[in-house]
């Protein structure tokens, strides 16, 4: 019973409290109001800094991104066209990108203003021979080793143009001179081994087999396949 009492005394003092006190409650809530309403705006700021964060970030310019680089070097080549260099960095990112016409435009300028500069008619040569133009990959070439003697890679693929132009004894020529200039060269080997059993001489493709197992296995075997299935 005095527990009871006391529950009941309790409640009348607070109800009493209540009654006295009639703007305390008012003062709570509009307090507790005026906090959360704080809360909220603080947050929709946080919120309104982190978004415009985020697009700042999003729209930040990354000079390193293959986009930059090649609008730089556009800009480049428009203000200053007679930049043999810069238009050589333009074809090379046209030919990385599958766009050999463009890039073989843009080797033709870096040719004009350095006539007697030979890696680029090895590029020239190599984007000609990507679009199937083996006779301006061999004119082209033809260039490249005459500025560069000494360049096996070069007679390696002027002597693949020139087989995929039926000119065999031409190919076989310059493959052989780039294994004069490379006795190591693995694909020129290979290539002289593949253009010898187009003129069905079986003997000497099996002798560069025989080379070339001494040198490089995989590519051996490769070629040993071609010559056992070859009629």
């Amino acid at each position: 019973m005095k527990n009871r009492a006391r529950g009941g005394t309790m409640k009348c003092e607070i109800n009493n409290i209540v009654k006295e006190n009639i703007l305390f409650p008012r003062l709570l809530l509009l307090t507790v109001y005026c906090l959360l309403l704080t809360v909220a705006v603080f947050s929709l700021s946080c919120k309104g800094k982190e978004t415009t964060q985020g697009k700042k970030q999003g729209a930040a310019f990354n000079p390193y991104s293959p986009e930059s680089i090649y609008l730089e070097t556009r800009q480049r080549v428009e203000a200053h066209p007679e930049d043999a260099d810069a238009w050589f960095h333009l074809a090379d990112m046209y030919e990385r990108n599958g766009q050999y016409a463009e890039a073989i435009d843009a080797y033709k300028k870096v040719s004009a203003l350095k006539p007697s500069l030979g890696y680029v008619y090895v590029k020239m040569g190599t984007a000609y021979d990507r679009l199937g133009k083996p006779g301006e990959a061999v004119e082209a070439l033809k260039k490249a080793v005459n500025y560069m003697p000494g360049y096996a890679v070069a007679y390696n693929n002027l002597g693949i143009a020139y087989g995929k132009l039926g000119r065999n004894s031409e190919e076989i020529a310059a493959l052989k001179k780039a294994l004069q200039l490379r006795p190591s060269y693995v694909t020129a080997r290979y290539n002289l081994g593949i253009a010898y059993l187009r003129v069905k001489d079986r003997k000497a493709a099996l002798q560069q087999y025989g080379l070339l197992k001494n040198i490089e296995t995989g590519t051996a075997e490769a070629l040993k396949k071609e010559i056992d299935s070859s009629p």
